[in-house]
């Protein structure tokens, strides 16, 4: 095999990636749960879509989605085994069939991302579109870049982005408005 075909087979090949994000692009314009919604739902319908925008703070909106935490804290909270994660991909994946909605996984998670589906009886968890995250491509679409896939780097700890929507709040509003305003808003 030559130089060039193996270029070609290594570009081709998926790593595990995940969606990194900006939080002080986010717009707040939502159609990033419009997009998971209609993928994983069929229709538009943001309160069961995984990944969800909290504004706390007016002006202050945020995307708040599953960062694929390198040790997995769901995963191994789960005692029904109903979360496993796909190596191929990097993403965590919630079987419907063996979930019981316990909210196990909920507590162990650093930044509280999952959380149980409005209608049926288990965790709603970000899987990465099967490679392909719709919240990514229509937040590039309309040249917001709050949301973008990465290809995952083994020397970089996930959960670091894994916090709780009031954490990464109190960030953004002192840094959109200054500590002494933020203090005030939140």
């Amino acid at each position: 095999m030559n130089y060039y075909a193996l270029i070609y087979m290594s570009a081709k090949t998926t790593n595990p990636i995940w969606i990194a994000r900006d939080y002080k692009q986010c717009s707040g314009c939502r159609l990033c749960e419009v997009a998971c919604s209609l993928r994983h739902e069929g229709k538009i319908w943001p309160e069961a879509s995984r990944v969800r925008v909290f504004m706390l703070v007016p002006g202050a909106e945020i995307p708040h989605l599953c960062a694929q935490c390198h040790d997995y804290p769901c995963l191994h909270a789960c005692p029904e085994k109903a979360i496993s994660f796909n190596e191929k991909i990097g993403s965590v994946m919630v079987d419907r069939k063996k979930c019981t909605a316990c909210g196990d996984c909920i507590k162990a998670c650093p930044g509280r991302v999952p959380y149980i589906h409005p209608t049926k009886n288990y965790a709603v968890i970000c899987d990465l579109c099967g490679g392909d995250p719709q919240c990514v491509k229509i937040c590039q679409r309309g040249r917001w870049n709050a949301l973008w896939t990465a290809s995952r780097t083994p020397s970089v700890s996930y959960r670091l982005y894994a916090r709780r929507p009031e954490d990464v709040t109190k960030e953004l509003a002192e840094a959109l408005f200054g500590a002494k305003k933020a203090k005030e808003l939140v």
